[in-house]
Parts: structure tokens; sequence; C-alpha cells
């Protein structure tokens, strides 16, 4: 492992982990779509000047039907949905919680494949999906008072990831032919426009209290979590291939977990350690080939 990898190992794991501490700081004083459409804004801008600097102006546009397609999908359903809803998701949970309820991502593509792409899932597939979302049930923890705030937060990011979940599955069956790293900037000004709309739809107000931890929060999550964090995850991929970089996902939850605690003073739940473990084994048994591989790839990295 070359110490550039494992820079951007650790840069891309600490950007996407702090993100949910610095949503859960924002959203106490910003209006929680706004606040989205503020993060896309920024990272909107940035991605989009390092696709411009690389390929030029003509260079960095859609060019087929199928790139117009996939960021319109993308801005739909990975970026506008996904953040507004956990966005407001996370007004009523903490950050370690909410990483480990979106971590459920991989479980969730795979149902949605079947349907949409007649992918098949194999009986210890069949099993481990069903552990893993018995583990959203410990982490969410269901109850009579539900709707009064006990799991509505987690639930809420469970709809966010099963946006995320079912826009990557229509992206495989579109196929843009254009990189992820343009689909995503591309993505970022639709979600940016979207969320705006949808919060002037809400009636949420213009007006925000700017204290020093909210500019701090919509300036993190737009740079470092969005127009560093993407760059530096595609920049490991071309490095050490897709399967090292997806590592990343198993460290964002203890990052974001560890953050919470330090800079917002958040305790970690015995129920969200329990349903990070069982999400775990879930994911493990879904995914028990692929997962053998990863560990293969990372003691030969290693």
């Amino acid at each position: 492992m070359t110490r550039r990898t494992a820079l951007l190992f650790v840069v891309a794991a600490l950007a996407f982990g702090t993100a949910f501490v610095g949503i859960k700081a924002g959203v106490a004083t910003i209006p929680p779509v706004l606040f989205a459409a503020l993060r896309f804004d920024l990272g909107a801008g940035l991605l989009l000047a390092l696709l411009v600097r690389r390929r030029g102006v003509v260079g960095a546009l859609p060019r087929t039907r199928r790139d117009l397609l996939g960021v319109g999908i993308a801005g739909v359903f990975l970026v506008t949905l996904n953040g507004a809803l956990l966005f407001i998701g996370q007004q009523f949970t903490t950050s370690a919680a909410a990483a480990v309820v979106y971590g459920i991502v991989p479980l969730a593509t795979a149902p949605f494949a079947v349907v949409v792409l007649r992918d098949r899932l194999s009986p210890l597939g069949v099993v481990g999906l069903v552990l893993g979302f018995a583990g959203l049930v410990v982490v969410v923890r269901p109850s009579p008072e539900f709707l009064q705030g006990s799991g509505l937060g987690e639930a809420l990011v469970v709809v966010a990831a099963l946006s995320v979940a079912f826009g990557s599955v229509l992206l495989r069956r579109v196929r843009p032919s254009m990189s992820s790293f343009a689909l995503t900037a591309w993505a970022m000004v639709v979600g940016a426009l979207c969320s705006h709309a949808l919060s002037h739809l809400l009636g949420e107000p213009l007006g925000v209290a700017w204290t020093p931890e909210a500019v701090a929060a919509v300036v993190w999550l737009g740079t470092v979590s969005t127009g560093l964090a993407f760059p530096a995850y595609f920049a490991l991929i071309r490095e050490a291939g897709p399967v090292r970089a997806n590592l990343v996902a198993y460290v964002v939850p203890i990052v974001a977990a560890v953050s919470g605690a330090v800079v917002l003073g958040e305790s970690i739940a015995a129920t969200t350690a329990l349903g990070f473990l069982v999400v775990l084994c879930g994911f493990a048994l879904l995914e028990h080939e692929a997962l053998r591989r990863d560990l293969r790839a990372a003691w030969d990295w290693v």
C-alpha cells in the first residue's frame, strides 16, 4: 500500500463519516431541506470546477440520451430525495444511528436488483437480507411512541437509503456512458435546483440564524464532505481499484460514531452498536463471495 493510497483512504473515510456530524450540527438552526440545498450548491460548484478544469467545458457536458437520463435519475434519487430525507431524519436521531441505518444501502440494493434487473438471490443471500433488516429493527426500535419521534428519524434515514439503492439500480439499467465523477457533478446541480424548489414548496423560511456552528456545518459539508470526499473516493478507485475503495463503507459508521461523540457529545446507544453488528452480519451473508474477495484484496493490499 502506497502512502498516497493510504492518504486517499483516510480522507474519504473521514470526509464521508463526519458528514453525519455536520448534518446533525446544522439542522439545529437551518431548515433541513434548505441546508441540503446549500450543501449541494457548494458541492456542485466545486465538482464542476474540477470537471471543467480536467476536461474543458465541452468535454464536461453530458453527450447522450443515456447520460441525460442518468443525470436525472441520480439528481432525483441519489441527491434530492436522499438529501432531503437524510437531513430531515437527522433532526430526530444521532450521527451514529443515522450512519448505521444508512449503511443498509448495499442490502437494500439487492431486492431492487431482483425486481428491476432480474438478478437472483441465493438462499444464503435471502437469510442475509432478512438478518440485515432485522438489525434495522434493533436500531429503529419501533414502539407506540414511534410517530412522536422514537424511531422516526431512523425511519426517514431508511427511506433515504432506499432512495439511493433504487436510484443506483436504475443507473445500472440505464448505463450512462459518462464517468462517475462527471455524473456526480451534474447530479449535484440537478439536486441543488430540486432541493431549493422542494424547500420553497415546504414553506421553509429563507432567513437563517447564521451562527458560527451553522456556517461551519454548511462549509464543511459542501467542501470537505462533498467537494473533497468525492474526488478522493474516485482517485482511490483509480489507485486501488473499486473492491479496495469500497472498504471505506465499512469504516464510515465508526467515524460517524466517534466524531459524533467527540464533537457533539453524543452517546452511542447499545441498540445502535448491536444493530450495527447484526446489519454487518447480514451484509456478510448476502455478499459472502464478494466479501471474501474484498478480504483477500485487503490482505494483499496491506
